[in-house]
């Protein structure tokens, strides 16, 4: 598969991953659940359905570290005053930074931003972008 074609099949992934995530907050159900329910899930590419459910696992599995180290990097921000589309574009961006190492930061924190871009508000990318950056610091400082 070409580089391109990847990167827009881990995208749409992305967006299913995200789509089934906020579904799963929204209603308690469990994520891989709510990927079975999304509309464009029988649509989508076995690639893309591959890498959304990777993400969701991972997420799943270092959900702890997640939300602790997103609690560290936003001390002067009551978590439940962050909007929850905002909150699961970066608990996903943060999944990618903490558990995909085979993925670029830079690409992990970009469609991030583009995922806040096109789901939040215009604000969104910004502030989703400042704490994957910080995000990102912490990690590097810690590795060094």
């Amino acid at each position: 598969m070409a580089k391109t074609n990847l990167a827009q099949e881990r995208r749409r992934g992305r967006e299913l991953a995200l789509h089934a995530l906020y579904l799963a907050v929204q209603t308690d159900i469990d994520p891989h659940d709510a990927l079975d329910t999304l509309p464009g899930w029988p649509l989508a590419s076995d690639t893309s359905k591959q890498f959304a459910g990777i993400l969701l696992e991972r997420l799943r599995r270092h959900d702890d570290e997640i939300d602790k180290t997103i609690a560290e990097i936003i001390q002067h921000w009551e978590r439940h005053r962050v909007a929850r589309i905002d909150d699961c574009i970066i608990r996903l961006g943060a999944c990618e930074l903490i558990a995909c190492p085979d993925i670029p930061t830079a690409v992990s924190i970009n469609e991030a931003i583009e995922l806040a871009k096109k789901y939040s508000t215009e604000h969104s990318g910004r502030f989703v972008n400042g704490i994957l950056d910080a995000m990102a610091a912490h990690y590097l400082t810690q590795d060094a």
